[in-house]
């Protein structure tokens, strides 16, 4: 991998229209590459509002194959814009069979890995378990032209363990793509200590693994399909962190934004010489660590 990696997130709004949804992002990854992106990562789900509000089965038509014709589309801008794409898709594996998966174009256009979310949520407003089959590809990074990518998906973020296996196996960023927000109706202080603790859980990914955190984010407003709930305020604050958990850049909470960030991945081989914590591990007394609860 080179060692000086210019990144872009891409922080966007994801309306109705899957049409226009993906003529947004492919204009702002032309631009980001333009202005010298070589890595591009797009939010979680990216191709239309976050469905997952409600349950509802029709939502299922909203999904694809993989390969299929975002890949398609998706490999053919990385090969002309010869940049590493990093997407999110609603995958039909099978009838009744369903994942949250990222992609990975690489820049001659190949689909060269997928991630299938790991960590399923459910919570108000949240109802991924009805629609999403946790991941059965394990924690394993994909390797590209630019190296090797850990990639994780938005509810993965809390769990050190998911970002330590990525590393254990080799991973020189950890990237997450992500759609996460408020319910409006939270007070201004609760909100605030939720995009506080996204954002710190992810940092101390990067300084427990000594390695750079990609959080790409989408903002905006979306009502509840079925007009029942109160919708969810996407919170942005997409933000590169680098291996000692700095914050290298932040986006808004609310603006359409291209978040181009140069990462210095030597920065992790110096990092871990003067904070070894891979070495100092006491894996002869972390077997709990596979039990639920410890009763």
């Amino acid at each position: 991998m080179t060692n000086r990696l210019p990144v872009a997130l891409i922080q966007q709004a994801c309306g109705a229209s899957r049409e226009e949804n993906f003529a947004l992002s492919v204009k702002l990854i032309r631009e980001a590459a333009v202005r010298g992106a070589q890595l591009i990562v797009l939010p979680e789900l990216h191709l239309g509002p976050y469905f997952c509000q409600v349950e509802d089965t029709a939502c299922f038509d909203l999904a694809e194959s993989i390969p299929g014709p975002t890949t398609e589309q998706l490999g053919h801008l990385a090969r002309q814009l010869r940049v590493v794409i990093v997407g999110s898709l609603f995958e039909r594996r099978a009838p009744g069979l369903y994942h949250n998966t990222a992609v990975v174009l690489d820049k001659n256009g190949s689909l060269t890995g997928i991630y299938r979310k790991m960590h399923i949520p459910d919570d108000p407003g949240y109802s991924e378990k009805f629609y999403f089959t946790p991941g059965d590809l394990g924690f394993k990074p994909i390797e590209t032209s630019l190296g090797k990518l850990g990639i994780l998906v938005c509810w993965d973020q809390w769990y050190p363990e998911a970002a330590r296996l990525m590393a254990l196996a080799g991973s020189e960023l950890l990237i997450y793509p992500t759609a996460i927000g408020w319910h409006p109706e939270d007070p201004d202080d609760e909100k605030q200590r939720q995009v506080n603790a996204w954002i710190t859980v992810q940092r101390g990914h990067a300084v427990a693994n000594g390695m750079p955190v990609l959080a790409c984010n989408r903002i905006g407003h979306e009502a509840s399909a079925n007009g029942k709930g109160s919708g969810i305020d996407f919170w942005g604050h997409s933000f590169v962190a680098g291996p000692q958990g700095e914050l290298l850049s932040l986006a808004d909470h609310q603006r359409e934004e291209i978040l181009l960030t140069e990462v210095d991945l030597r920065r992790s081989e110096n990092v871990r010489r003067i904070w070894p914590f891979l070495r100092d591990r006491r894996i002869d007394e972390y077997g709990d660590l596979v039990r639920r609860f410890l009763d």
